[in-house]
């Protein structure tokens, strides 16, 4: 298995000729690792290649990862997360990726701390097996959690379908895109939504030349165990 600052020199690499295709500079994005199936020592291997975005979708992996490296990563939590789980969490996590319901934005708003910075979860591709807001109700819910000032909404996130059909993926990226510059041009103070949380291991190339700012990759950079 590679190291960590192997696979990470090939992932720059492809981040900035992706940023370079479409016109954007490669610090524009952020390169997310997500560590949910990897061992605390291979996160911190990935801490020590440079790597500052920690990505986690189970609440006992995201809290044990975070005892033992703390605040020298930036934490997002990137799984659906149950209202029931919000209170062991919230305060722990600086990015939200995953807020898709109104009762999940009810909980945060009860037990934050701090102002959540979230991304609304878009099901774009309208699978069955995903979570998230159509994206016909998408700019309805943005404005619904005006009520709840816990929550800044920062951008929006999607998970693009698994397949390797490149007009697939540049319709679910590019859609989601639209629906955040719709979102942004509202300039609501409580939704700037400036930023596009999209594309993993398989199709991140594809999502930074559609607009992606956060990519969330994991097998590719710290390996799947």
């Amino acid at each position: 298995m590679n190291t960590v600052q192997q696979n990470l020199k090939l992932i720059r690499e492809d981040i900035s000729s992706a940023a370079a295709k479409s016109g954007r500079k490669t610090e524009d994005i952020t390169l997310l690792a997500v560590t949910k199936y990897v061992t605390i020592e291979r996160t911190k291997e990935a801490v020590d290649a440079g790597i500052v975005d920690l990505g986690e979708n189970r609440i006992e992996g995201f809290l044990e990862k975070q005892a033992a490296i703390g605040d020298e990563a930036i934490w997002h939590f990137i799984g659906s997360l149950q209202s029931r789980k919000v209170k062991e969490v919230i305060n722990q996590v600086d990015y939200l990726h995953a807020l898709d319901r109104l009762s999940l934005a009810k909980e945060i708003q009860k037990r934050a701390a701090k102002k959540i910075k979230c991304f609304v979860q878009v099901n774009v591709s309208a699978e069955a097996t995903k979570s998230g807001v159509s994206p016909a109700e998408t700019l309805a819910f943005i404005q619904e959690l005006a009520a709840y000032p816990a929550i800044e909404v920062v951008g929006l996130m999607t998970m693009a379908p698994n397949t390797q059909d490149e007009d697939v993926l540049r319709s679910v990226f590019s859609g989601l895109r639209q629906l955040r510059d719709e979102a942004a041009a509202q300039n609501m103070s409580h939704a700037p939504c400036t930023l596009l949380s999209m594309g993993m291991s398989n199709d991140y190339k594809i999502a930074i030349e559609e607009g992606a700012t956060h990519v969330r990759v994991g097998s590719a950079l710290v390996g799947p165990y």
